[in-house]
């Protein structure tokens, strides 16, 4: 963490001691993210903050996170503290439920060390304390997490195999999907969940999208992330608990998920902006009945952008094992293709180096031409007199 410790030296650790702006409070991180502008301060209660709500904070330049809860419990290494801490965004961990309650929606608060003030009768005034999570109490956490993973594993993997039994019919029973009026059969499809590194690796397909023209399915708030690429989903498919409002009205197909038994929480929103939803009750994760209805509905290929596919993923969903996810990429895997991390494959550092190599290699019969031709010599040795006369 040494790095990083140099890079908050000028920030809120460092030369700043206190930290001022406006409320805006929720228990849920999402709802918060909808409302938040820059430079307000985020009160929250999120246990182990996952990486996809910390990026949305750091996206909306928060000017620091109030958390009731700890944002790195130590039970494994969820990765949002890091990215806050990262961007030099101060977190103040562990203040108490109490702070949710008491402060209102735009009053302003100040941080000041491990003290969360609020002004009354003119003056600020403690009203909780905290602890500061700095890089040094980050790395001590997050060395605590690693060495929890592998006791954290064991019990994941029975909750896994226990509900695999369970969920066994979600994936051999046939889906009764809905008629589309986006025919899937025989076309591409890109499921896009608002995973980590979402935005990246959907940039890095971009090319593929272009030429291919597949269909765009988003998985709830993973129809946003099209939008933001200038990309209308043509199927939308969630509960609907954090899409948009205006994903919602883009003029994209939309199945909702419901629930084995039928209950259907997000159908009535839909229904709210006039729109006539498809219900699919369903088990397993959104994401999995996605994938599961491209491959029944005939797609040649799934493309996977932002997908949940390790164990802190799911942990950091407040889900204790993957099941159906597990049993839905056994069924599809011949036509999956995950594209979690493809960005990581084209560093700038490597374009950079292809780009020196491809100048170079296009420059060469240009001098070869010039070497041979007495004319283009002559200007040659012209130009190099001139230089040795300017830099002698």
């Amino acid at each position: 963490m040494k790095g990083r410790e140099l890079m908050l030296s000028g920030s809120f650790f460092g030369r700043e001691k206190t930290c001022r702006g406006k409320a805006v409070i929720d228990r849920r991180t999402k709802r918060l993210l909808s409302r938040i502008l820059p430079g307000e301060i985020a009160v929250i209660n999120h246990r182990d903050l996952d990486e996809v709500a910390a990026e949305g904070l750091v996206r909306k330049r928060v000017k620091a996170v109030i958390n009731a809860s700890p944002t790195l419990s130590g039970e494994y290494p969820a990765a949002g503290a890091t990215r806050l801490v990262e961007a030099g965004i101060p977190i103040l961990d562990r203040v108490g439920e109490k702070v949710l309650k008491e402060l209102r929606e735009g009053e302003p608060i100040e941080l000041k060390g491990e003290s969360l003030l609020r002004m009354k009768d003119g003056c600020w005034e403690e009203m909780a304390k905290g602890e500061l999570l700095d890089a040094i109490r980050l790395e001590e956490q997050l060395s605590r997490a690693r060495d929890r993973l592998e006791e954290r594993l064991k019990p994941f993997i029975r909750n896994t195999l226990r509900y695999a039994g369970q969920e066994e019919s979600f994936v051999t029973t046939r889906l009764d999907v809905p008629t589309l009026r986006v025919p899937l059969r025989g076309k591409d499809v890109v499921v896009v969940v608002r995973g980590a590194g979402y935005r990246e690796d959907l940039t890095a397909i971009r090319s593929y999208i272009r030429e291919v023209d597949p269909v765009l399915i988003g998985v709830d708030g993973g129809a946003d992330a099209l939008l933001e690429r200038g990309w209308t989903p043509d199927l939308i498919v969630g509960d609907m608990d954090s899409v948009s409002d205006q994903a919602l009205l883009s003029g994209a197909e939309i199945i909702v998920h419901a629930y084995p038994d039928g209950h259907s929480p997000g159908q009535k929103r839909v229904e709210s902006l006039g729109l006539a939803p498809h219900v699919l009750p369903a088990a397993g994760t959104s994401e999995d009945l996605a994938m599961l209805m491209a491959f029944e509905e005939g797609a040649e290929l799934i493309v996977a952008v932002g997908s949940h596919s390790h164990m802190i993923d799911f942990l950091e969903k407040g889900r204790k094992g993957m099941a159906s996810t597990i049993l839905v990429r056994m069924k599809v895997g011949t036509r999956l293709v995950d594209a979690k991390g493809v960005s990581r494959l084209y560093q700038k550092d490597v374009r950079a180096r292809e780009i020196a190599w491809l100048g170079a290699a296009a420059l060469f019969p240009l001098v070869s031409f010039a070497l041979v031709n007495p004319k283009f010599l002559h200007l040659f040795r012209l130009f190099w007199l001139y230089l040795r006369i300017l830099f002698p």
